[in-house]
């Protein structure tokens, strides 16, 4: 795709909700099948692969540590409305300041590489083996709401993807 799409203001983005890993899991093969197929439709700025990628990478960043640190002001901005995006969802279109493309893990790479690392992210946060880093942003969680939390960003931005 030639010009960035302002994805915050995208109309044609798919509503998901994963209730658990396992749904998650399959509509990564949905979205692997239909790529390979030539079927597969984006209306984000990102591939498959660097999708997959992403998200593989922010879930790692619980057992490798963060990138970045967020301002107290934030923190105690999503410490009040937190659970929302946890249970509910997260915002098309955000951006992290000052960080040059908006977020971090976003590598262009090959769908089926992408999706193997997502895959092997999530069956680390399927163990019993806690995070050893709290989030910037929302601090120490329950595994439960990490889980959560990394199905509505997976939510998020595979719903710019159409199988």
């Amino acid at each position: 795709m030639g010009q960035a799409i302002d994805t915050g203001g995208v109309a044609d983005h798919r509503k998901l909700r994963f209730n658990n890993i396992d749904e998650l899991l399959a509509e990564i093969d949905r979205v692997v099948s239909a790529d390979q197929a030539g079927a597969l439709r984006r209306t984000g700025n990102w591939s498959a692969g660097q999708i997959f990628g992403h998200l593989a990478t922010w879930i790692n960043y619980g057992w490798e540590g963060y990138p970045m640190k967020v301002p107290w002001f934030v923190r105690w901005y999503l410490k009040r409305i937190g659970k929302r995006f946890i249970h509910e969802g997260m915002p098309q279109g955000v951006r992290i300041p000052k960080v040059e493309a908006g977020t971090y893990g976003t590598d262009v790479i090959a769908t089926q590489d992408g999706a193997q690392r997502l895959r092997r992210a999530l069956e680390r946060l399927k163990q019993d083996e806690p995070p050893k880093f709290d989030s910037p942003a929302f601090g120490p969680m329950s595994l439960d709401d990490r889980v959560s939390l990394n199905l509505r960003h997976a939510e998020l931005h595979l719903g710019y993807l159409h199988p």
